[in-house]
């Protein structure tokens, strides 16, 4: 039988723990490179701007739709943030969405972060940002070859993001096994990881990414051209980022909070968040020691984006929703003040 995974969000039990330290190094300089990129390039008044696309990348990621074999997947909004914010500056953001999630929400493992991080926070927006330039990077800011290379950015950097994960976990077991050979933490070979990870998303869940970064930056092009520059010319920050120019896009952030129930009507569960006893059910010979011992590590306050009060219903999924928002942005806000402080406000005449 063919498993299809539902997300790329690692949950801890899957990845050894070697692997996921090799995979946290991997993503240390990245986060190193952005947040110099950070201090060097941005001012305090770049806090909305990156407080809303690290939100966005957080709600687009509750939005689960059907994929091919009975499970389901769900967009990240990493080109996006990569072709607004530069794929360093974006690495900072999605990271700190995917690090809320695996904190709070129990989405991710807390030993896979940087794994996560690696995927979603790297792979997909210095790919699909590579693709975005070569396609339409130099054209005139209202160009058309703008939206198609952020389409096909979009599709490439999360196929990318997809094809990793599959890698990580097909690995394993190789790599981890008993004597007898039986696997320690992920079960299933690359011959399956692959197919399974890769063929839903390059059908649907990328196409879901690539159509969603073209929509907005067709938007852009005609409401605030300004902030499809500032990955290049960081001195455009405070025209982008003045409130009324994004007022409409904090305004169809709501919109997705409300609607965020939507996400829970997608069937089927995901292979990277099944649980020991989810794996028994599936009629697996033996369920891997490794991950049963690893898989409660971390018990999150609201795991599974439920409350305490509303269970598991639509209101605790809108309730999370908007937790992690007022989290990202106190989160943004703090540490970008860190990294600003004694700078001098950028002038919009600049």
């Amino acid at each position: 039988m063919l498993y299809s995974p539902q997300y790329m969000h690692i949950p801890d039990g899957y990845l050894s723990p070697l692997t996921c330290l090799i995979m946290l190094l991997l993503v240390l300089p990245f986060w190193y490179h952005g947040v110099q990129k950070m201090r060097q390039t941005l001012n305090a008044r770049s806090v909305p701007l990156i407080a809303l696309l690290a939100a966005f990348s957080f709600i687009i990621m509750m939005f689960n739709v059907p994929l091919p074999f009975g499970t389901s997947g769900h967009a990240v909004a990493g080109a996006l943030a990569a072709i607004i914010l530069g794929p360093e500056i974006a690495t900072i953001a999605i990271s700190i969405a995917l690090i809320i999630q695996a904190f709070f929400f129990g989405d991710g493992g807390i030993l896979a972060i940087g794994a996560n991080c690696f995927n979603m926070a790297v792979v997909l927006p210095y790919v699909s940002y590579a693709v975005y330039r070569a396609i339409g990077g130099k054209a005139p800011l209202t160009s058309k070859r703008r939206v198609v290379g952020a389409a096909i950015g979009g599709w490439t950097g999360l196929t990318m993001a997809a094809f990793f994960t599959a890698v990580e976990f097909g690995i394993q077991p190789f790599l981890y096994h008993t004597a007898t050979g039986a696997p320690l933490y992920a079960p299933f070979p690359l011959s399956v990881s692959i197919p399974a990870m890769v063929i839903p998303h390059m059908l649907i869940a990328s196409v879901i990414e690539g159509v969603v970064t073209a929509l907005i930056v067709a938007y852009l092009q005609r409401s605030n051209p300004a902030v499809l520059e500032l990955a290049e010319k960081p001195e455009v920050a405070v025209e982008a980022s003045k409130p009324r120019r994004l007022a409409w896009l904090w305004v169809g952030l709501a919109v997705l909070i409300v609607a965020v129930p939507l996400g829970l009507l997608a069937p089927g569960t995901a292979w990277g968040e099944w649980s020991s006893g989810q794996l028994a059910s599936l009629g697996l010979s033996s369920v891997p020691q490794g991950l049963t011992q690893l898989e409660g590590l971390w018990r999150a306050p609201m795991s599974g984006y439920n409350a305490p009060v509303l269970g598991n219903s639509n209101g605790a999924y809108i309730l999370s929703a908007v937790l992690g928002v007022v989290l990202i942005a106190v989160i943004v806000w703090l540490f970008t003040r860190v990294l600003t402080v004694g700078k001098p406000p950028a002038s919009s005449k600049q």
